[in-house]
C-alpha cells in the first residue's frame, strides 16, 4: 500500500522548508508553498545555486504572519504579514517566465539584504499573478506558483533509501525539496504512476524533475560537496539530465494529510536510461 509520509512547503523560494501533518491545495500548489522569493537587481529570482547561504534562512507559519529567521541565530528574525496588502506590481523573472509580483516591504529587503551581504528584495506572488505551467505537459492551462515549473514535487521515501543505499554517507530527504513523500512501493514507483487519487483529488505524473547543484547543499551548514549528483548520475541520467522524483498536477480540490492513502489509476513506461 503506497501512504503520504511527509508534506512539505517552501514558503520563500529557495528558504528552508516546514513539515506539514496536512496541505490545503490551491489553484497553484499548496497553500504557501513558494508565494515569496528573493530577487536581485535585475528583478530575477535569487536561489541556492548561486548563493547556498539561503539555506540557513528558514521560514515558519505564525498567526498571520511569515516568520523568517537565521538558523544559527534564532534572534536574526523578521516577520511579514501571509496577507500583505495590495500593492503596486512588477515583473520579476523565474527562468524564462516574467510573473507579476508586488514588493513586501523596505524593512523585509533591508534586512535580508544585510544577513545575505548582497542586495535583493522579498517579493510576493498574489491571486491575481497566473503563472502557467510548460503547456508541453499542461492539461488544462495549470498555473503554478514561484516553483521551478511545477505546482508540487513527489517522490517516494523507498527512491531515497535506494540512492543512500549506494552512498558512504546517507542524505536526508530535505537535499530534494518535493511536496509529498509516500512509502510503499518499489524504489522510483513514482516514475511509473501516471495517475492517481489522494482523498479524492486526482494527480496525474507530468514530468521527470531533473536535479541540479542545490541538491549538494547541505540544508544545515550551506556546504557543497560532489554528492548525490555523483552516485546518481550513475544510474539516472539521461540526455546530460539527472532524474530524480517526478512534477505533478492535479485536477481538484482537497486538503492531503499524512497517513493518507495513494491509489494508482493509471500507468506509464519506465524511464529509460
Amino acid at each position: 500500500m503506497l501512504t503520504v509520509s511527509e508534506l512539505f512547503i517552501y514558503p520563500v523560494k529557495s528558504l528552508g522548508g516546514i513539515a506539514l501533518d496536512s496541505a490545503a491545495l490551491t489553484d497553484r500548489g499548496f497553500a504557501y508553498d513558494r508565494r515569496w522569493m528573493l530577487v536581485d537587481t535585475n528583478n530575477r529570482f535569487i536561489s541556492q545555486r548561486e548563493y547556498p547561504s539561503l539555506a540557513l534562512l528558514q521560514a515558519r507559519l505564525s498567526a498571520g504572519s511569515l516568520h523568517i529567521f537565521h538558523k544559527t541565530n534564532l534572534r536574526q528574525s523578521i516577520d511579514v504579514p501571509l496577507a500583505p496588502p495590495a500593492a503596486e506590481t512588477m515583473m520579476a523573472g523565474v527562468w524564462d517566465d516574467w510573473c507579476a509580483v508586488q514588493p513586501v516591504s523596505s524593512e523585509a529587503d533591508e534586512w535580508l539584504s544585510e544577513i545575505l551581504s548582497m542586495n535583493c528584495r522579498l517579493v510576493y506572488m498574489p491571486e491575481e499573478s497566473h503563472r502557467k505551467v510548460d503547456k508541453r505537459y499542461a492539461a488544462n492551462d495549470e498555473i503554478t506558483s514561484l516553483s521551478d515549473g511545477y505546482p508540487v514535487l513527489m517522490i517516494g521515501q523507498a527512491s531515497l533509501d535506494d540512492l543512500n543505499r549506494r552512498m558512504a554517507q546517507p542524505l536526508p530527504m530535505n537535499r530534494f525539496r518535493p511536496n509529498i513523500v509516500f512509502t510503499g512501493g518499489e524504489a522510483f514507483e513514482e516514475d511509473t504512476m501516471a495517475h492517481f487519487r489522494i482523498g479524492g483529488i486526482d494527480f496525474y505524473s507530468v514530468k521527470p524533475c531533473a536535479r541540479c547543484v542545490m541538491t549538494t547543499i547541505n540544508q544545515e551548514t550551506a556546504s557543497g560537496a560532489k554528492e548525490p549528483l555523483k552516485t546518481l548520475a550513475g544510474y539516472r541520467g539521461v540526455n546530460n539530465k539527472i532524474l530524480f522524483g517526478q512534477n505533478i498536477l492535479y485536477r481538484g480540490s482537497g486538503v492531503v494529510r499524512v497517513g493518507d492513502r495513494m491509489e494508482v489509476m493509471g500507468r506509464k513506461p519506465s524511464i529509460q536510461f
